[in-house]
């Protein structure tokens, strides 16, 4: 298992570097090709992620029995509360180092709007989920609580069952095509230049947002490390491999697989596991929530809009609540969130483009701080659940 872990962390580093170095010498027409892949990919991700949830879920608060119910109340508020409180902590770090690094007032969000049409696929073949993802999810708690409740096996087989199916897809088909996924974002980034144009416009912007999620995972895991008895530094390590694969993939959805097997090093019981990753996988997006209001912090600052606490504590309260809805797909966190970054912050059509050009360019490292942030929420969960057993 170490060696199958290690050559996907491989495989990856090595897929970034080549989609990236590839993007300087191949042709439109083949870069084009890997764009395709990608779109039909993509497409399959949205699929299966309601599936995946149901999967995964349903049967883990199954086997979980009475305790499931609680088990599920505290993780959903623990992985609110994580999302909040990332969104505070971005705005207060925000706060006081923009003044000091960006030019208040200075910027025009119509004249950075320059992004091209960018790589189209030759083809798009739609695959429409069966139903959405919060439909998953209700009927993966439902389903779960009433067969902890009810006597009988046979649905629960079925449920397992249907478990094993989507495990097999996703160690068929999801990570082994991983690699050929990322090598096909990173090079359609490196062909198109939008990366080292929103680069070049936020330079600085980035350099905060990425030592804003280094330190936001040193916090959770110090935290998770204290409540649970660990070394926070070394369960914070044996989280890498997940780290590395939600920077490629930007999809929490295809970092699951990855992010169950470090959790479980990290010595989370896989009855436990098996029910707080997925369900963060979904609802635990503290790395997207602190990247977003860093973004539209700094957009509100450049353009001279107000930031005043009041303002910004309504829009990080209900972009929490709007970040339970979003896919786990690149770019979903944002997509869920557009809505109430215009009806709050007042953002016009310029500023919405503007902000979701961004966030994309950065998208895979909030979703790797989601992910990873994940595995601490499952040490504090299986923490608390440990000690209700014991006693």
């Amino acid at each position: 298992m170490k060696r199958i872990k290690m050559s996907l962390l491989l495989k990856i580093v090595i897929a970034i570097l080549l989609g990236i170095g590839c993007s300087y010498f191949f042709p439109e027409a083949l870069a084009r090709i890997f764009v395709t892949f990608n779109s039909l990919f993509g497409n399959f991700l949205n699929f299966i992620i309601p599936l995946l949830i149901l999967g995964l879920v349903a049967p883990g608060i199954a086997e979980l029995g009475r305790g499931a119910g609680k088990m599920l109340g505290v993780t959903t508020l623990l992985a609110y509360g994580s999302t909040v409180l990332s969104g505070y902590f971005s705005y207060g770090v925000c706060g006081l180092t923009y003044p000091h690094i960006l030019e208040q007032g200075s910027f025009s969000s119509s004249e950075a709007l320059a992004a091209a049409e960018g790589l189209e696929p030759y083809f798009v073949i739609d695959m429409p989920p069966l139903f959405g993802v919060m439909s998953a999810l209700i009927l993966s708690f439902v389903l779960g609580l009433a067969l902890a409740s009810v006597k009988g096996n046979a649905f629960r087989t079925v449920l397992n069952e249907f478990r094993e199916v989507i495990m097999l897809v996703i160690r068929k088909v999801i990570i082994p095509l991983l690699p050929l996924y990322i090598f096909g974002i990173f090079l359609k980034m490196g062909v198109e230049g939008t990366v080292m144009m929103i680069i070049g416009l936020f330079l600085k912007v980035i350099i905060v947002i990425f030592i804003l999620h280094v330190a936001l995972l040193l916090i959770q895991f110090c935290i998770a490390g204290a409540v649970a008895g660990k070394n926070p530094l070394r369960c914070l390590k044996n989280m890498l491999p997940a780290y590395m694969t939600a920077l490629g993939t930007q999809s929490s959805a295809a970092t699951i697989p990855v992010t169950l097997a470090q959790a479980k090093k990290n010595g989370v019981r896989a009855e436990v596991a098996d029910f707080v990753i997925p369900l963060c996988g979904t609802i635990h997006l503290s790395g997207s929530t602190l990247k977003i209001v860093a973004c539209a912090f700094a957009i509100s600052f450049m353009t001279g809009m107000p930031t005043d606490l009041g303002l910004y504590t309504e829009f990080i309260f209900m972009l929490g609540i709007a970040m339970v809805a979003a896919p786990g797909v690149p770019g979903g966190a944002i997509m869920a969130s557009i809505g109430i970054i215009g009806s709050i912050l007042g953002f016009d059509e310029d500023m919405q483009g503007l902000m979701i050009a961004l966030y994309i360019a950065m998208d895979s490292f909030g979703t790797a701080c989601n992910v990873t942030g994940d595995g601490a929420i499952a040490l504090i969960v299986d923490r608390i659940f440990k000690k209700q057993a014991v006693r």
